[in-house]
């Protein structure tokens, strides 16, 4: 294999473990919290994780190693969408493991939750390990978004783990793989199998968190990706000066990777999906926020500018999320098959406007054409609609030319609107970890070995106090049950950890909120220019912005 420049240096690259980390295992000793409650519907939750509900949060401290020696086989996958320094979470797993006992077996399964019920792995050694240290994407094994929920897949892996001699499984994923690790956590205790899973928080999203998982792993990675190419537009816009860049951001229902992109860059609007459901702002009202800069911009002669708008906006727009939710219930189960079926769209039309209350039908039947269909494109695998599919930045640029050339008929506007439209997800998904990540996603690994090690199971792997430096991370666990909740999926009500929306009352918004305005109007963009990986710490091992407003 080839290798860049870069990718040589990032191999020696050391990562950086909470202080309480450093010497291993045998001067580390665990601190027991308080017992944890579900966030919601908690005698739901109990029920049905008796064996797992309601266990303790646990610190790690510097003392006594009060662990059992005993010879640990550990499994690994990767599940659900890439997120930078995945590969940084299985080699902190592995150098803990080994650092342990040398004797100890670390098992790659392939393919994610697949790999667990195929049996298809690999073992992994220090060549192997060694060829992906610091390094972005999830190629070391492969991920996939297999869900294990049946009672049928979870005895498939708990034979498979048998076979292999597993003690403990664990989990890398974001809110719904950290829910299937809970639920596999609770059949292996239920059914005395001795065998623990362990989960760690991984999503760009950024909606993987909580007071005590203050971020997920691959947000800042990505926002930085993302932000540098914002950056590098704004300063193309600035210099063309024609101009009016749509550029949508991943983050699926969130608008955490949204918001972190304007602080970083200042462009003239960005969209929050938390803050339009908040005001119950339709799609005219947003289309006239939107108009409202792009004409206050056009009387100081700057027609151009830039627009941020999260992946899932559309499910904020109240009537849009009205009419989401009941494509939803239209096409749960076999209803589907039965639309899919249909020949032509004219008779998917009419399946549809008899299907819809006549007020989601009458907003469904204002769109064009083109977001119509997108509306019932492949359904994710909860059988929801897949929101990153619809083209949201240019249903906005076209109810925003709409709106201009009334306001120009008016007497009101007199400027130039020529859109472009971009949407950046992919190209921050394996981007090489920054350094804030290699260090996280490395440490989770690390400590995920520790919980193995003293024995728990259905815990997410924790790192707290992110804010400051590596020294002064806390290392920990917290039981999974504790993020979730009841929520309605495919028809049927499901426990699930809960999504973490935009906070409107948390200081990251309100930073925003109170900058917005001036932004809107005047040209006020910042340059985040390229992750840097080697210079002043001040540079290199930035957090992001949303992390430092939270944590400070």
């Amino acid at each position: 294999m080839n290798l860049s420049p870069l990718q040589k240096a990032r191999y020696e690259y050391s990562p950086k473990l909470p202080g309480m980390l450093r010497n291993g295992i045998a001067e580390i000793c665990v601190k027991e919290g308080a017992d944890t409650q579900s966030v919601a519907d908690q005698d739901k939750i109990k029920a049905l994780f008796p064996n797992t509900y309601g266990k303790k949060e646990i610190t790690f401290e510097k003392g006594q190693n009060t662990s059992v020696a005993k010879k640990q086989v550990v499994g690994v996958i990767l599940s659900g969408g890439q997120a930078p320094g995945g590969h940084n979470v299985i080699t902190g797993l592995y150098d803990a493991l080994k650092a342990t006992n040398p004797d100890n077996v670390l098992y790659g399964f392939k393919g994610g939750p697949d790999g667990l019920l195929k049996n298809d792995y690999v073992v992994f050694d220090d060549a192997f390990i060694d060829a992906y240290r610091n390094t972005g994407g999830f190629d070391i094994i492969g991920s996939g978004r297999t869900k294990l929920e049946t009672k049928e897949q979870f005895a498939i892996v708990a034979e498979n783990a048998k076979q292999n001699g597993l003690t403990a499984i664990v989990i890398i994923g974001g809110d719904d793989s950290n829910t299937n690790a809970a639920t596999l956590a609770e059949y292996m205790a239920a059914n005395n199998t001795g065998i623990q899973v362990i989960g760690c928080p991984k999503t760009i999203d950024g909606d993987l968190k909580n007071e005590q998982i203050e971020t997920s792993f691959g947000f800042d990675t990505a926002c930085k990706t993302y932000s540098e190419l914002i950056g590098n537009i704004e300063r193309d816009c600035n210099s063309a000066k024609k101009y009016w860049h749509f550029i949508k951001v991943m983050g699926r229902s969130a608008s955490h990777v949204a918001l972190e992109c304007a602080l970083e860059t200042q462009p003239n609007i960005c969209l929050i999906g938390e803050e339009v459901k908040e005001k119950k702002m339709s799609l005219s009202s947003i289309a006239n926020y939107i108009a409202d800069s792009v004409e206050k911009r056009a009387a100081n002669g700057d027609n151009f500018g830039v627009a941020i708008i999260p992946e899932g906006i559309v499910e904020f727009v109240p009537e849009f999320s009205v009419l989401i939710a009941e494509i939803n219930e239209l096409l749960a189960g076999s209803k589907a098959d039965a639309f899919n079926a249909l020949p032509t769209w004219k008779e998917k039309y009419a399946f549809i406007e008899n299907g819809l209350t006549p007020a989601s039908f009458a907003v469904f039947d204002l769109l064009p054409v083109g977001i119509q269909q997108q509306l019932f494109l492949e359904r994710d695998p909860h059988g929801n609609v897949q929101v990153s599919l619809i083209e949201s930045e240019k249903l906005f640029s076209a109810l925003v030319k709409d709106e201009l050339a009334k306001r120009k008929a008016a007497g009101t506007y007199n400027g130039k609107f020529s859109a472009l439209h971009h949407f950046f997800g992919y190209e921050g998904r394996c981007a090489f970890p920054s350094n804030f990540d290699a260090d996280y996603c490395y440490s989770l690994g690390y400590n995920a070995f520790m919980l193995i090690q003293y024995g728990y199971t259905g815990y997410l792997s924790k790192v707290s106090n992110l804010s400051k430096s590596a020294e002064e991370w806390v290392a920990g666990g917290m039981p999974i049950t504790k993020m979730m909740n009841m929520e309605r999926r495919n028809g049927e009500d499901k426990p699930v950890i809960r999504k973490a929306l935009v906070e409107l009352d948390g200081k990251p918004f309100k930073y925003f909120e109170a900058h917005r305005d001036v932004w809107a109007v005047e040209t006020a963009f910042t340059y985040p220019g390229a992750i840097q990986y080697y210079g002043p710490s001040e540079v290199c091992d930035l957090t992001t912005r949303t992390l430092a407003l939270e944590q400070n």
